[in-house]
């Protein structure tokens, strides 16, 4: 959450430029390799390891910038 509510982007969002822009240049890449490598894990073993539910203020902040962009 906290890397949505600073760059409006997530993780998952950064994997699939990785993958268009790899697709691009003629690589071949799936989805899941690509989040592996912007995780720098298998992302079931980083959810495991690091994904917390998203707090109150931060669930706040999220809902003010989709707000905002909605204006």
């Amino acid at each position: 959450m906290d890397l949505m509510n600073l760059a409006d982007f997530c993780r998952n969002c950064l994997s699939k430029w990785y993958l268009a822009a790899a697709e691009e240049r003629g690589v071949e890449i799936d989805y899941g390799k690509a989040r592996e490598l912007v995780y720098g894990m298998p992302y079931e073993e980083w959810k495991d390891k690091h994904q917390t539910d998203a707090t109150a203020e931060q669930m706040e902040a999220y809902q003010t910038r989709q707000q905002a962009k909605k204006q």
